[in-house]
């Protein structure tokens, strides 16, 4: 990584230090972000920063050799992809409104492709008449006659109307079409290794109404239509010969996936169980190839061509005593999809290796002899020594329910009466895994142990496991994390004294709730970009977007709707005068998950009650801290905060 960041010109001043890392380490931007392999096996693309800078390196696996350098500054720069081996998308993202569109500030994204031959850049739908040149879902890349054409959803505006509209463009001569238009309630398509359209699906949010429709010989009809108002079904991709369709579908209790054949008039039986299982699909023709699962602490590929099977054993063989990930162009965590980061020919796999004493880095793994070439480390300034231990951990809760997470210890000191910082992780339909860890680590390196509880509710379980958690905000989804607490204090491991919680998202929203609901347990408490008073952030969520949403979230909250009363009982900013810990809030400005209003609500009833709180707005940063310095603003912020509440001493 280091001759990388040379040949480019710049310094990683931190890098190789003998010395314990410094905060920036781990909070500011990763060295690499992305790592692809081109499809031809010939190229990779990095995406690779200076903490806060971002370019997109190009580089020649026969000499090692530059061939591009693509400055990105500090945009947020959401994903790259190939697009045959000589065009390379980029996808870029910009908070903001649109003069004349009725729609909210949100994330915009547009997509530049950069052809590696002619050295040109073109921003994608620049050329679409009467039509915006932002893009609702992640570009698709088919190669139609050896020609690579991207084919993007964006918005057309006929009669001053905005219509979603599916675009085809021609890299070659940056030329986009109409592809395809639909109605208003159109919310996904699908097209096939050919280029064409095959499949869409429509929603009513009111009605949940759910409706697919596939193209039969030029036809349209419906293929499948469903009635729910929270969990309708949604296009996966491509099946495996690359024209039939995958759909999600409910089972029984459990989620599966059908495979809609291209020439079926009913969807299939249900194929492929998805519970706790992802899809993994080709690079360039985007047909599922395989599915992978997090079993335990263990990530298992299954790979439905033996030969591609073979070569992923191979894969693993090549780095022994690390866990081996396949690294993805795009993920959609909603359902669970990766676009694999492999050669056309299957041979040439870039995965992210994570070592349990030197942190995660990229590899290119070459299937057929087994050798495997050291990209560089993700968080490239860190040291063996500057990573602590990281255990699962499994108890139970007060009523039974098994429940299990992860321990971060710090490094080098011995795990009996440490401080604690407790850490629940977002969604809540997320979930923690064993890999590293930016965040826990970096406070582990102060001197904490962190504990991460994978509390009911959580992803990853089985539908048993998720709907546990219905009802449960800020109930048992709240004790099941301090119970965790329990059990590592009657271990000796924590000091029951010395705890303080951390979140971000819902882990905000459950920070606040721990100092507010459970008086005792917290000495302090960290929201990031946190919910606070609930009944203003479902009605702001269900008039954002749509009914469902509110509906989502209110299954969650045991409430009807956000004028249910019950919500004020789980609003912390409701009973801020009960909360007696310190109090740190910090949130962007640029938030469109939750509003930054959330925080402020919080802030100003925490000071109109005379409690010990304080506020730290990050300009320009979104939901994710996409900014290398204000996400480590965020963490310089949360670790000063801790060291003085619960000193690690």
């Amino acid at each position: 990584m280091r001759r990388v960041w040379l040949a480019l010109g710049m310094s990683l001043a931190l890098m190789g230090s003998a010395a314990a890392a410094p905060l920036e380490a781990y909070g500011k931007l990763p060295s690499i972000e992305q790592a692809l392999v081109s499809p031809d096996g010939g190229r990779i693309a990095l995406v690779v920063t200076n903490g806060s800078e971002r370019r997109v390196a190009v580089q020649s696996m026969a000499n090692n050799s530059l061939q591009a350098v693509i400055d990105a500054g500090d945009q947020k720069l959401r994903d790259i992809r190939w697009a045959g081996p000589d065009h390379l998308l980029l996808t870029v993202s910009t908070t903001t409104s649109v003069l004349f569109v009725d729609a909210p500030r949100t994330e915009w994204r547009t997509v530049v492709d950069v052809n590696l031959a002619k050295k040109t850049r073109h921003q994608l739908l620049t050329d679409a008449k009467d039509s915006m040149s932002v893009i609702v879902d992640t570009p698709a890349v088919r190669i139609v006659n050896g020609k690579p054409y991207v084919f993007v959803e964006g918005v057309q505006f006929i009669n001053n109307q905005g219509v979603p509209s599916l675009f085809r463009i021609d890299l070659d001569s940056d030329r986009s079409i109409v592809a395809r238009q639909a109605g208003s309630r159109t919310d996904q398509w699908l097209v096939d290794s050919t280029g064409a359209p095959v499949a869409e699906t429509e929603f009513d949010p009111d009605a949940g109404h759910w409706v697919l429709k596939v193209d039969r010989g030029g036809n349209w009809r419906v293929a499948e239509t469903e009635d729910d108002k929270i969990d309708h079904s949604e296009l996966l991709g491509l099946g495996r010969d690359g024209r039939s369709v995958l759909v999600s579908a409910r089972d029984g209790k459990s989620e599966a996936v059908r495979e809609v054949a291209a020439d079926a008039v009913e969807p299939g039986p249900p194929k492929l169980p998805q519970q706790d299982q992802g899809l993994i699909f080709d690079p360039v023709t985007e047909a599922l190839i395989g599915t992978h699962q997090l079993i335990g602490d263990e990530e298992r590929y299954v790979f439905f061509d033996p030969t591609d099977q073979a070569a992923w054993a191979a894969v693993t063989a090549a780095l022994p005593g690390r866990q081996v990930s396949l690294a993805s162009i795009y993920e959609d965590p909603d359902s669970a999809v990766a676009l694999a980061s492999i050669s056309a020919d299957h041979k040439r796999f870039m995965v992210v290796a994570d070592s349990p004493t030197e942190g995660p880095s990229y590899y290119l793994v070459n299937a057929a002899d087994g050798s495997a070439r050291d990209i560089g480390q993700i968080y490239g300034a860190l040291n063996p020594q500057d990573i602590g231990e990281r255990r699962p951990v499994s108890f139970k809760a007060a009523d039974g329910l098994a429940i299990s997470g992860y321990l971060t210890l710090p490094h080098g000191r011995d795990p009996k009466g440490l401080p604690l910082v407790v850490f629940p992780h977002g969604g809540p339909a997320a979930r923690d895994t064993p890999g590293f860890d930016w965040w826990a680590e970096a406070m582990a390196s102060h001197g904490y142990a962190v504990l991460q509880v994978n509390y009911r509710g959580s992803d990853g379980y089985g539908d048993d496991f998720l709907e546990a958690g219905f009802g449960e905000w800020g109930r048992k989804m709240q004790t099941d994390v301090s119970d965790g607490v329990r059990y590592l204090a009657a271990q000796g491991v924590i000091d029951p004294k010395r705890v303080c919680i951390v979140g971000a998202s819902y882990g905000g929203y459950a920070a606040l709730a721990g100092v507010a609901f459970q008086p005792g347990v917290y000495r302090c408490a960290v929201d990031v970009a946190g919910l606070s008073e609930l009944r203003s952030f479902v009605a702001w969520a269900q008039n954002r977007s749509d009914a469902t949403t509110g509906r989502y979230w209110a299954r969650y909250m045991g409430a009807s709707g956000p004028k249910d009363p019950h919500l004020d009982d789980l609003s912390p900013a409701d009973h801020a005068d009960r909360i007696t810990a310190p109090v740190l809030l910090i949130h962007g400005k640029d938030d469109t998950v939750v509003p930054f209003e959330q925080t402020q609500t919080m802030y100003d009833a925490l000071k109109r009650a005379g409690k010990d709180a304080s506020l730290v707005i990050l300009d320009h940063e979104d939901h994710w801290l996409s900014r290398g310095e204000t996400r480590l603003q965020m963490l310089q912020a949360t670790v000063d905060f801790l060291e003085k509440n619960n000193p690690p001493t």
